[in-house]
């Protein structure tokens, strides 16, 4: 039995995608599946040592990976038209912007990259991303970005919304989506348990589509608060088509994000972007 690590952040969405592995429900050829669950920054720094076999990733972080990982065709997280928001506890004019401290949850998130290319002239500080919302109410901080189900709480906290940055950047690219996080595998597999990996992935995210009360009920453990009519909703944002596979606009969104990222200076070269 070859043991394969699967590292992803304790969300709705990715419980979702990965429900058949974590009840058995596929044939898995002779190959075991752990499942390891931590936020996407601790995730991202743990990807640098490789620890993991299989992990998700920002998208952002894969600029630095790609000589040990492969990024995989199936598990993206994309915000087709949305994605984080910058929310703050009343609107913040735009010549006060500079002036702004803004929470983020991760330097290496895409949501960080992103806002600095909305505005490269924000300050920013790292917080845990359950610890935005709070830390912006209570006035800790001028504005911070939401990701994960703040994404659709934010007004239950009496937050007002700067920017959708998923929005934004649609408007600034004629449409394409945002690209989020990515699941990448361990380059030294090999090509053979590369490829059942990512078949098995692939399989995973077909099942809980093709059943999905059963893996929305799975996915509801993980919902941080949310409503199951909110977590259906989140989870539809999250694991769609583009989760299946980026396909040709999704592929076409992670170059235009990495090369534009690039351009920028932002991150110091355009990855190996393999989509196995």
């Amino acid at each position: 039995m070859t043991l394969i690590r699967v590292a992803h952040s304790p969300d709705s969405d990715d419980a979702f995608m990965f429900y058949a592995l974590a009840r058995n429900l596929l044939d898995t050829g002779g190959l075991t599946f752990e499942h390891v669950l931590e936020d996407i920054e601790t995730l991202n720094r743990e990807a640098f040592s490789g620890t993991y076999e299989v992990t998700a990733v920002s998208i952002h972080a894969y600029a630095h990976l790609d000589d040990r990982y492969a990024l995989l065709d199936s598990g993206a997280s994309m915000g087709d038209g949305y994605g984080p928001v910058v929310v703050a506890r009343e609107g913040i004019p735009n010549e006060k912007l500079p002036e702004t401290t803004v929470a983020i949850p991760g330097t290496l998130t895409s949501a960080a990259l992103v806002l600095k290319m909305w505005n490269p002239s924000l300050n920013t500080t790292v917080l845990p991303f359950d610890a935005i919302m709070p830390a912006v109410a209570s006035g800790e901080v001028d504005a911070g970005v939401v990701i994960h189900e703040g994404q659709l709480t934010w007004r239950d906290e009496g937050l007002v919304r700067i920017v959708d940055l998923g929005e934004w950047w649609a408007g600034e690219t004629g449409g394409l989506p945002l690209p989020l996080g990515g699941n990448v595998i361990r380059r030294d597999l090999g090509a053979e348990t590369m490829a059942r990996v990512a078949h098995l992935l692939r399989a995973s995210i077909e099942y809980a589509l093709d059943h999905r009360e059963a893996a929305l009920d799975y996915a509801l453990e993980y919902g941080r608060g949310l409503d199951r009519a909110q977590a259906d909703r989140f989870v539809g944002m999250y694991v769609n088509e583009l989760t299946v596979s980026y396909g040709e606009r999704g592929r076409r969104a992670v170059r235009e994000f990495l090369e534009r990222a690039h351009r920028l200076r932002l991150i110091p070269r355009v990855p190996t972007l393999d989509f196995l």
